[in-house]
């Protein structure tokens, strides 16, 4: 390698490693651009029905998700509150429970296998938990000292958080009121002779980003309902906090099915057990129908992904970025695959492919 080319080398591992110690400001800005397609998406759509002005449509959209928010905060929180509250409360006893069901269970196989006077000494040795001991003044004086910090570091972490969701709100608000400006600013970056590809680029990345959102938005009221009617048809508690759970953790793909189950069956676990494995069942079908019926339908347009690509590009992103790296790892997964497709496979990997004939043919002709 030349002198010039070890240059570009160094530059370029400075700018990884420059990345790499802005992640986090990296990955809020990203949550803000999302936030602002939203607006965007809102505006745009409104515009496209009654011709008004930019900044009026935006306050317009602005005032509509504040009133909506309100409403829904004064309507639906309350009695979600009071039924999360209570949902909480019944895990403990729906555990004990489920200890029940597993020493049961164990100790009619341990007969099965080993007759009937071992069976008792198998679930004591799995679920002993005596204390044989109180606690004295110094242990005491330790745990205050060791909740006390705690809470010291989660009143900072409450804060922290504030600072970056106003950070978020704020970033997006602005990308909202002017996108076409931002837009220039990240296309003038770009050398001069691929700055009109690159606005195509970014053109399709925020079409993707729309349409996952619209998308998602339907999916998820259809899978809140869905789990709602069924719910009330198994005669199961607390309908409207776990229909509302299940809604807002289908954003999270994969992971949030999941977590949506355990609430569920473990209120249903105090009732039957078999009532259990009817909200098991339920939400499987609820899933299979979003995943096969619902999510196809709503999103033609949308960026296909494989569930094994989701999946990975879920766990590269909560390791990179944390939490919110999770919330984010679909929309991050959608602009990355366009962004491949259009620059490394299209503007590369084709364009060296048609190269490498045209070099073969020029080299096969006399």
């Amino acid at each position: 390698m030349k002198f010039p080319q070890w240059i570009g080398l160094a530059a370029l591992g400075a700018a990884v490693v420059l990345l790499w110690t802005l992640k986090d400001v990296l990955i809020h800005l990203f949550a803000a651009v999302v936030l602002a397609m939203a607006l965007c998406t809102l505006v745009g759509t409104l515009r496209a029905r009654w011709p008004i002005p930019r900044p009026v449509a935006l306050l317009i959209c602005l005032v509509g998700l504040l009133v909506v928010i309100g409403l829904g905060a004064a309507v639906v929180v309350p009695p979600f509150t009071s039924q999360f509250h209570q949902l909480l409360l019944q895990l403990p006893a729906a555990a004990g429970e489920l200890k029940t069901l597993a020493i049961n269970a164990i100790n009619v196989i341990s007969g099965w296998v080993y007759g009937s006077g071992a069976s008792g000494s198998w679930s004591d040795r799995l679920f002993a938990n005596g204390v044989t001991s109180l606690p004295d003044s110094s242990t005491l004086a330790s745990g205050l000292g060791g909740g006390l910090q705690s809470l010291l570091g989660l009143a900072g972490n409450l804060g922290s958080g504030l600072v970056q969701l106003l950070f978020v709100l704020a970033v997006s608000l602005m990308v909202a009121v002017q996108p076409n400006a931002y837009r220039n600013v990240a296309i003038l970056l770009v050398p001069s002779f691929y700055r009109r590809r690159a606005q195509g680029i970014l053109d399709q990345c925020g079409n993707a980003l729309s349409s996952w959102m619209v998308g998602v938005l339907i999916s998820s009221l259809c899978v809140a309902l869905l789990a709602g009617i069924g719910l009330s048809l198994l005669g199961v508690k607390l309908v409207m906090a776990n229909a509302l759970l299940a809604g807002l953790l289908n954003v999270i793909p994969n992971v949030g099915p999941t977590m949506s189950t355990i609430f569920p069956m473990a209120v249903a676990l105090l009732d039957s057990p078999w009532k259990a494995l009817a909200v098991l069942g339920l939400y499987v079908i609820v899933q299979n129908l979003e995943s096969y019926v619902i999510t196809p339908s709503v999103m033609h347009h949308q960026v296909k992904l494989l569930p094994g690509l989701t999946l990975t590009a879920q766990f590269v992103f909560t390791v990179v970025f944390g939490p919110l790296g999770l919330l984010l790892a679909l929309p991050l997964a959608v602009v990355l695959q366009v962004l491949i497709r259009e620059i490394v496979i299209h503007d590369m990997f084709d364009r060296w492919k048609s190269e490498g004939r045209l070099r073969l043919s020029r080299q096969s002709t006399p």
